[in-house]
């Protein structure tokens, strides 16, 4: 997919896609399976993205063999039908690139990458880490601004000189301060990238007033058309 018309699917619901374990705590693709092709189904024609392995899908919790097989299982699933955006965020910039280059690989449309956590980078860290991340790969990236896990966050300014990376087309905006949201969205030049609200319904009918076009939700994995029709 084209950087241009992905960037064009970045509005509506993105499901950031719960993950479901068995009893001794391994993956279990199948019940995965089943919740993606269903979501797929009853989601049809509708602007409605995929969203693997961000914080609610507790990709800190699994090795990277289990991402990797839930990631192109995704894939596979969604193809030609949805967009898919597979969280590839690690807590540094080489492990980051190697899945990012594995989501690649396996046809995902972009990735979403959260800051490095763990040692808070310095802002021109920051700048490097997803300017080296955006280098490995072709395909559109939506960063995951989310300070309560990760500890730091990207300030306005930072964020329009990152959008300006050409593979930077989103922003998943993760701050409960609808403020600041709306002085991102004032920042970043729309051409460059979308900004979307990170905070699913709690915060969306907040920010849809500023001009959000679409927000992430954990709730869309079982009551997709509840969270569509907002």
């Amino acid at each position: 997919m084209q950087l241009s018309e992905l960037k064009k699917c970045m509005k509506g619901v993105m499901v950031v896609q719960t993950t479901p374990f068995n009893k001794d705590s391994s993956l279990d693709l199948e019940g995965m399976r089943a919740n993606t092709r269903w979501l797929v189904e009853r989601m049809a024609g509708k602007d409605f993205s995929f969203v693997p392995f961000g914080s609610t899908g507790e990709f800190y919790a699994m090795s990277d063999d289990e991402c990797k097989a839930a990631i192109k299982m995704v894939v596979e699933e969604v193809k030609g039908k949805n967009v898919m955006l597979a969280g590839t965020g690690r807590a540094g910039t080489p492990e980051t690139i190697k899945m990012c280059q594995y989501a690649e690989s396996v046809g995902a449309d972009g990735v979403q990458v959260v800051l490095p956590y763990y040692h808070i980078p310095t802002e021109e860290g920051m700048y490097q880490h997803y300017k080296q991340v955006a280098e490995s790969v072709n395909i559109g990236i939506m960063i995951y601004n989310n300070p309560d896990t990760s500890g730091s966050w990207i300030n306005p300014p930072l964020m329009a000189k990152l959008s300006k990376i050409p593979n930077i087309i989103g922003v998943k905006e993760n701050t409960l301060d609808v403020g600041a949201y709306y002085a991102m969205q004032r920042t970043v030049d729309p051409k460059d990238a979308v900004v979307l609200c990170g905070q699913g319904e709690q915060l969306f009918s907040f920010e849809a007033v500023y001009g959000c076009p679409g927000y992430v939700s954990g709730m869309a994995n079982f009551a997709p058309g509840l969270s569509y029709s907002l």
